[in-house]
């Protein structure tokens, strides 16, 4: 395993940023090996309304619900022979879990929509809420709409989370980004990042949330990723520490040249910061 070295940017006259490699085991990107290298939809924008993430959060659901009962049904008899009172039992679990399932659904999709958290954040964007994005991506996959549904998930729990008013100092902030940004993009995080004095992070390879979180112990990180890496961060690190994650856009497809919101980074940084500078936003 390669150890860390810094690198830092050109001289400006800007505050510089430090800018950190990070090498481990799991390569980024894997999630596009089956790229067939043809350009992707959209330009590589996968912008999505948050309605379709609730539409197929719902599919999820029924099918949830749906295979369990017909699973039920199959060896509901078989049981009985072992126990008489257990498939009834069994019938009644199962509908009290899908009655929670719906439930938290609602509260979910209110929490949204009213623009007030209705639960607190482990049982909200750092609970049970990590898991449901994990299994409707599964569903969304089965119908071509993977990247929407995550966009849109990961667009929601930034929402979510940013309602939450976080603030922590410059040393308890992390920003983490691929290596496959644009010279644009990195310019541009290296100068949000050293206007506001906090770390980047960039990792040729996976796991590099969980390695950088246990030798910095930060407080709250602002991550970089595709969609599809984003959703597997998030479920590694959100249910941990506070998380933002900025999605990126494509042009060029996966792994190379990726863009994204300098300006949306640049809030999310000067809001989680103790101490935020007078200089004007960073513009894309």
């Amino acid at each position: 395993m390669a150890a860390p070295h810094t690198a830092m940017p050109p001289p400006s006259s800007a505050p510089r940023a430090q800018l950190i490699h990070i090498e481990v085991d799991r390569r980024l990107g894997h999630e596009w090996d089956e790229w067939n290298g043809r350009p992707l939809p959209g330009g590589g924008d996968f912008s999505a309304a948050p309605g379709l993430f609730f539409r197929f959060a719902a599919l999820t659901v029924a099918t949830a619900t749906g295979a369990a009962a017909l699973l039920l049904y199959l060896i509901g008899p078989r049981l009985g022979t072992l126990w008489p009172p257990l498939p009834r039992i069994l019938w009644s679990v199962l509908g009290l879990f899908a009655v929670l399932q719906w439930l938290y659904l609602s509260v979910l999709a209110a929490s949204f929509y009213s623009g007030r958290n209705l639960l607190p954040e482990r049982l909200l964007e750092r609970g049970p809420y990590l898991q449901l994005m994990n299994y409707t991506s599964l569903v969304a996959r089965g119908f071509g709409k993977r990247d929407w549904v995550e966009h849109a998930a990961i667009d929601i729990y930034n929402t979510l989370a940013e309602r939450r008013g976080r603030r922590v100092g410059k040393g308890e902030l992390l920003v983490l980004i691929p290596r496959c940004l644009s010279k644009q993009a990195l310019d541009g995080v290296l100068e949000i990042a050293g206007r506001y004095e906090v770390p980047v992070f960039v990792a040729t390879r996976g796991q590099l949330a969980r390695r950088v979180i246990r030798e910095r112990r930060p407080r709250a990180v602002v991550a970089v990723a595709c969609e599809r890496d984003m959703m597997t961060g998030l479920r590694d690190v959100a249910g941990k520490l506070p998380v933002l994650g900025l999605t990126m856009q494509l042009p060029n497809g996966p792994c190379r040249d990726a863009a994204i919101d300098l300006g949306q980074m640049e809030r999310w940084v000067q809001r989680l910061v103790a101490e935020a500078p007078a200089r004007g936003h960073t513009k894309q």
